[in-house]
């Protein structure tokens, strides 16, 4: 996938690659979705991104590691922030998200809508 002296950059890379969900693969791989990085002047490594739907699974994963424990088992002010967190981040945007979302705080879509309307109306 790389010359030695590509490296360096690609261990560098590779745990933003990871945190996104993302999957290295050779330049010349690359399909017309995929993004390829460069380095020196020359193609190193192209990044796979995942779809959206994977990405809020991953994120929701990742809030629940950080948590300690599962989302639907947070008190209702924490479900909150998590809302507001995972608006600024778009999880919305993503088809089913609030389906999604609502699953994994043991909370209703109807709840989910009232979260993100309270912090419209304040």
């Amino acid at each position: 996938m790389s010359g030695a002296t590509d490296e360096p950059f690609i261990a560098a890379v590779k745990p933003l690659v990871n945190a996104v969900g993302g999957q290295l693969i050779p330049p010349d791989e690359a399909g017309p979705d995929d993004v390829v990085l460069a380095w020196k002047g020359a193609d190193a490594v192209a990044v796979r991104l995942p779809q959206l739907a994977d990405s809020l699974d991953r994120i929701l994963a990742a809030l629940e590691r950080r948590q300690g424990r599962p989302l639907a088992d947070l008190d209702r002010r924490t479900k909150q922030e998590i809302v507001r967190s995972l608006e600024a981040r778009g999880a919305f945007a993503v088809r089913h998200g609030v389906e999604t979302v609502a699953s994994a705080l043991g909370v209703s879509r109807f709840t989910v809508y009232n979260y993100l309307n309270r912090e419209k109306g304040s």
